[in-house]
């Protein structure tokens, strides 16, 4: 999906990478298989992802998986060879096409398989990809990824996936590149009779066998790999209509049978959040594939439709408030951060792992819109000023490409006061409203790069912001802001900068408020009186030296 342009992409990644590389500090030494992982090779652009049949029968006491994948295809361009990724220690047992055997050659968790006929470009093409064995076992889920192989308190099997970043080949075939989302699948997980499985989309029905249970599910929007989880436990559901933006939407939720009533007093916020969130970013981008909360043994993850939840039933991020304002026990963290993903990570989603700030940068922020939304905008500034402590500035927010390696932790943190940053640059908090929907709306189930992300903001800002993004997004200095008052002389800088920044700043002078333009050289304004009382505006992510 979505891959029409990809060509002029791959040119567009060369000549950003270049001029960009001087801010990019961090050098790391990366494998064939890290290129063959996060690279767009010439085994994968040939061919467009259409549908995926994804079948699996997971044996939770043995911990261990079977199935197959069906992979439906376009042609874009003559070649026989396809790559498909399935990582250790899953094995592909065979690959057919048309009922016949297919050469594979492996080569780590990359496999290259031969196609035996012709595959005329334009045409829609097949492969069924089966395979099994014991999946990668996750340690501290969802960071890790793998399998979560848990049990509830009364010894029943608690078993979930999460591969955000490690790559949802970790637990099934695919074409696992963000930079091509398949424009729907249906998803068939078979688990032990007395157990349900929930996965994305809407449910369609089960089919009963002597010893386990079929549970069938499809999906009819483009959903990313990463998106794509089984969840198996000894559930009980209940759901609401919602009345949304494009209609009624069906909310559904999913939760261990003893946690039954604490969830339905305590996923009320699930509408609230809706409501907030359609009203900053525009319709729910899902709604013919629903919206569901499902409960999982880990703290949770944003997968597309299926959001997963395990905040334990508390406010805040496991009942504690990581901006320290107090404004972060107002909401639960999973409910509010996973499910803005829906809007940042799985409607807009990034072409390359590298621009994950994308995805973090904007859903960070989104918990200071909900605050905005329900409390007012002091709450959603001392919510985000809050956070900062958080940030480390070690590395920069954009990682190296092609090699599916993310940038900094500091996506989430500083990602959110960059855009709380521009906000207060923008000064006009309905243009703002509008970007944020705008961009829902233009890169509609896309995925997309830094630069389109940038220059849709400055475009529609109507503000230069090339150095604003690089200073922020490429390079690990914080903006200082040098100034000193003597008698009625204002004199003010910014150094700690890339060339041409030159951020706008809003600050109060005798409570007055002012904006100036600060530059790399000193500048200096007569102030028609003593300034008695000076304050920057907290809201921008600066430092400040006085001189």
């Amino acid at each position: 999906m979505n891959i029409r342009f990809l060509f002029p992409f791959i040119v567009l990644l060369a000549i950003q990478f270049k001029a960009k590389a001087q801010l990019m500090t961090e050098k790391v030494e990366f494998t064939k298989q890290d290129t063959l992982r996060g690279s767009i090779t010439p085994e994968r652009v040939w061919w467009d992802l259409t549908y995926y049949s994804l079948k699996v029968e997971i044996a939770p006491d043995k911990k261990y998986i079977s199935g197959s994948n069906k992979i439906q295809f376009k042609v874009l361009a003559s070649n026989s060879i396809m790559q498909i990724d399935l990582q250790e220690p899953l094995k592909i047992t065979k690959v057919t096409q048309n009922g016949k055997p297919l050469k594979v050659n492996h080569n780590g968790n990359a496999h290259f398989i031969t196609l035996k006929q012709k595959q005329p470009i334009g045409s829609t093409q097949a492969i069924e990809v089966y395979y099994e064995g014991t999946p990668r076992e996750a340690v501290k889920a969802p960071w890790d990824g793998g399998f979560s192989w848990k049990k509830d308190k009364h010894g029943n099997p608690f078993v979930a996936t999460s591969c955000q970043g490690l790559g949802a080949s970790v637990w099934w075939p695919c074409k696992d590149h963000m930079y091509d989302e398949v424009d729907s699948m249906d998803i068939s997980i078979t688990v032990p009779k007395g157990l349900m499985d929930v996965s994305n989309g809407q449910f369609v029905g089960k089919t009963e066998h002597q010893t386990t249970t079929t549970f069938n599910w499809t999906v009819k929007n483009p959903i990313n790999n990463y998106g794509v989880n089984a969840n198996v436990g000894d559930y009980v559901h209940f759901n609401e209509i919602y009345e949304g933006e494009k209609g009624p939407l069906k909310m559904d939720y999913y939760v261990l049978r003893d946690n039954l009533e604490k969830a339905k007093i305590h996923f009320t916020q699930a509408p609230k959040m809706m409501k907030a969130f359609e009203h900053w970013f525009g319709p729910y981008p899902f709604y013919e594939d629903g919206f569901k909360l499902v409960e999982v043994p880990y703290l949770g993850m944003e997968h597309q439709s299926s959001v997963t939840y395990g905040n334990r039933y508390n406010n805040g991020y496991l009942g504690r408030d990581l901006s320290g304002s107090g404004w972060g026990l107002k909401f639960d963290f999973i409910i509010v951060h996973e499910a803005g993903h829906e809007w940042f990570a799985n409607n807009i989603t990034n072409k390359d792992i590298a621009d994950m700030w994308i995805h973090e940068g904007f859903t960070s922020y989104s918990e200071a819109l909900y605050l905005d939304y329900y409390y007012g905008k002091d709450a959603a500034s001392e919510y985000v000023i809050g956070i900062r402590k958080n940030i480390l500035n070690n590395k920069p927010l954009i990682g190296p490409y092609n090699v599916n390696k993310e940038g900094s932790g500091d996506m989430y943190y500083k990602g959110s006061n960059m855009i709380h940053t521009l906000r207060q640059i923008i000064e006009d908090d309905e243009k703002f409203r509008q970007i944020l929907r705008g961009m829902n709306k233009t890169f509609y189930h896309q995925t997309v790069t830094t630069q389109q992300i940038e220059n849709y903001i400055s475009k529609q800002s109507g503000i230069d912001l090339n150095a604003f993004f690089n200073q922020y997004l490429r390079t690990i200095k914080i903006p200082e802001f040098q100034y000193s008052i003597k008698n009625n002389n204002f004199k003010f800088r910014w150094t700690n900068i890339v060339k041409n920044f030159d951020m706008p700043l809003k600050v109060y002078i005798n409570n007055k408020a002012k904006w100036i333009y600060p530059k790399a050289d000193w500048q200096t304004i007569s102030l028609k009186e003593l300034a008695s009382e000076f304050k920057i505006d907290p809201n921008f992510y600066i430092l400040t030296k006085k001189l």
